[in-house]
C-alpha cells in the first residue's frame, strides 16, 4: 500500500536536483525565481552536490520549464513520493 501527501495542487511530492557544485550558485538564483516558497536541503556528494525540496505535483512543471530555461536539464532532476523516505 502506498501512502501519499495531498492537496488543491496534487501530491505533494520530493524534488532532487544533482548539479556539479560549481553549478550550485546558479541553481539556486533559478529556484529563487519560482514562485512559490522553497527551502531547499542541500548534501555535498563528491562529485555531485543535492539539492531537495518538497513541492506539489501541480507545479513541477513550471519549476522544470523554469529550471530548463536556466539550463539544467530533465536528466539533473528526480521526483519521487515525499513519503517514500519515511514509510
Amino acid at each position: 500500500m502506498s501512502v501519499t501527501l495531498s492537496g488543491s495542487e496534487g501530491e505533494l511530492v520530493s524534488v532532487r536536483i544533482q548539479v556539479d557544485p560549481r553549478s550550485l550558485e546558479d541553481l539556486l538564483e533559478a529556484l529563487a525565481e519560482i514562485p512559490f516558497p522553497i527551502n531547499p536541503q542541500i548534501r555535498h556528494l563528491s562529485p555531485r552536490t543535492i539539492v531537495e525540496f518538497p513541492a506539489y505535483a501541480g507545479r513541477l512543471r513550471e519549476v522544470k520549464t523554469l529550471l530548463g530555461r536556466r539550463g539544467f536539464g530533465e536528466d539533473t532532476i528526480e521526483v519521487h513520493a515525499v513519503l517514500d523516505a519515511v514509510v
